[in-house]
């Protein structure tokens, strides 16, 4: 069963921080699933310009096989695709917990269709032609809605969950990229003891080996910040507390 997107419950409170406020999509990234070559380009070098990062690929099995490998914060798919469409694509990523926010882009415009995208999981349905300026508005829109129901405040640190920057008063601090997974996967332990093997899937792909020595170092990067909080269960995991 693929692992899918967990909530993140804040353990102080809540609060709205807007993650576009440095001015950038910061470490935003795009799965791009479109099967007509020129206009998945086109859609690349826009988005990119935009500052998002983007994954890119023309069939329903090669974004299947990208979302195993990475954790996307937006999937982009387009509808009439060869093997499969994108409504079945989606529906088996639903199936398998994956709760990655997801816009079609179709040249579909019956009521049927926009049915289903919505019945199949969809979040937004944009139709060809699409005018690239109302695509970035409803992507920041839904990246957005993500953000504000999913900013946790840790004390004196507030952590965005999408750009995975962790702030101290508003200003950012030093946190290399794994080690800000890292603290993503403590968070949506909720608490609880997270597994050593579930701590490396998610931070190493497939493709990686995984190092134990790294783990560490990531752990001393985050205890800097939250030095009683993270506790090591020897041959078994990490888990951060969340006591007043």
């Amino acid at each position: 069963m693929r692992r899918g997107r967990f909530h993140i419950y804040a353990y102080k409170y809540w609060v709205r921080i807007d993650p576009y406020r440095m001015g950038t999509h910061l470490a935003i990234k795009i799965l791009l699933l479109e099967d007509d070559k020129l206009f998945n380009e086109t859609l690349q070098d826009f988005l990119e310009e935009e500052g998002f990062i983007l994954d890119t690929v023309l069939d329903p099995y090669s974004a299947l096989d990208l979302t195993y490998e990475n954790r996307y914060d937006l999937y982009l798919f387009d509808v009439n695709l060869p093997y499969e469409n994108g409504f079945e694509l989606l529906e088996k990523l639903r199936y398998a917990g994956d709760m990655t926010p997801t816009i079609f882009i179709t040249s579909r415009d019956d009521k049927a269709s926009l049915t289903q995208g919505f019945t199949q999981g969809g979040d937004d349905y944009l139709t060809k032609p699409v005018d690239l300026d109302e695509l970035l508005l409803r992507v920041n829109a839904i990246l957005r809605r993500q953000s504000r129901s999913q900013m946790v405040k840790i004390g004196i640190y507030t952590f965005d969950s999408i750009s995975k920057i962790l702030y101290e008063n508003d200003m950012p601090l030093e946190l290399t990229q794994k080690a800000s997974e890292l603290l993503l996967v403590l968070l949506e332990g909720q608490g609880k003891v997270v597994q050593l093997e579930q701590i490396k899937e998610r931070l190493w792909s497939s493709s990686e080996m995984a190092s134990d020595g790294s783990l560490r170092v990531y752990i001393t990067q985050l205890k800097k910040y939250f030095p009683t909080q993270i506790h090591n269960i020897r041959g078994v995991g990490y888990q951060m507390s969340f006591d007043a």
